[in-house]
């Protein structure tokens, strides 16, 4: 088999159908993204056809503190296998990958994988440690989102509702723009998040890949969230909301509410939360979501980092 990794579309072959975050398209919208590099690595087979195919997105942020330039590369999923998902295979990808991205980057994060111990040999190989982590997901399917959500948190969220809080699409210019000035806002002292460019949530949205779903109170925006679209599911990407100036409003829990209600309109199986907070043993944040039916899945997320002095004490503190 080889082995090739790919910065440019148009030199990509034919791919089979899978996860979006391993698609074409997204890789396209990232190559239109500022401060976005994609990198599809892709394993074909004897006759040249495709076995399976990873994206790995390489992201730019200037911050502050020296290095100036701050670089990182995410990996969500194991990517789109043709047949059964191998450690082999993933292992060839991860690997070219790495020799390629670990120089340029500060670190390189591998998450969400749909099994808590695929890949655990391929990546401990490459030098990458284990964090313990929590995945979060609704299932939408068996029952309705007002049979999962807690009395109390129903009560809260039916209270601020009856108040006048509500929640729309973005679909206009002006709504886009109210979404983009609370989230900027609101991750602007988050160092460990990183948020694209307009550009790239527009992006989606043209494509038809995600919905962002505004919160106003009297004509103010006070919470909005992001909700990526793949194989039948939703993932809530990206939340934000003015939890502190609107607190008796509940801002934050109405958002999140609607867009799982929103899920289940649009037919999907499963919404899952990508970031359910640090994998501390209390989490308020992460309390929250499960407040809304939600069910803890234990994971590994995987990181490496460059500075091979770091990326050892690194791996000695978080050991299992």
């Amino acid at each position: 088999m080889k082995v090739t990794i790919h910065t440019d579309t148009a030199t990509l072959p034919q791919l089979p159908e899978g996860s979006y975050f391993h698609s074409r398209e997204l890789m396209e919208l990232c190559l239109r993204t500022p401060r976005h590099k994609p990198y599809m690595v892709v394993v074909t087979d004897d006759d040249g056809e495709v076995v399976a195919h990873l994206l790995a997105v390489e992201r730019y942020r200037y911050v502050w503190m020296p290095p100036m330039l701050h670089r990182h590369v995410r990996i969500l999923g194991e990517g789109v296998y043709v047949g059964e998902k191998e450690n082999m295979v993933f292992s060839m990808m991860i690997h070219a990958l790495t020799r390629q991205l670990s120089g340029r980057s500060m670190y390189m994060e591998v998450s969400h994988l749909s099994q808590k111990m695929f890949g655990y040999a391929p990546l401990r190989a490459e030098g990458y440690f284990p964090v313990k982590w929590m995945n979060v997901h609704n299932s939408l399917h068996s029952k309705t989102p007002e049979e999962r959500i807690t009395p109390r948190q129903l009560e809260h969220v039916t209270q601020a509702i009856e108040r006048g809080v509500e929640t729309h699409e973005v679909k206009t210019d002006k709504d886009f723009k109210a979404f983009s000035r609370l989230m900027r806002h609101h991750y602007w002292l988050k160092l460990r998040r990183y948020l694209p460019d307009n550009a790239f949530f527009k992006g989606m949205m043209d494509d038809g890949h995600c919905k962002i779903l505004l919160t106003t109170y009297k004509g103010k925006t006070v919470g909005c969230s992001v909700m990526v679209y793949s194989e039948g599911d939703a993932y809530l990407w990206y939340t934000a909301s003015r939890r502190k100036s609107y607190a008796s409003l509940h801002p934050n829990g109405v958002t999140f509410w609607n867009s799982i209600r929103q899920a289940h309109k649009d037919g999907c199986q499963h919404i899952h939360f990508l970031d359910v907070g640090l994998p501390f043993r209390h989490n308020p944040y992460r309390d929250f979501i499960l407040s809304f039916g939600g069910k803890e899945v234990s994971t590994l997320r995987w990181f490496r980092i460059s500075f091979r002095w770091l990326n050892k004490l690194a791996s000695w503190l978080w050991r299992e």
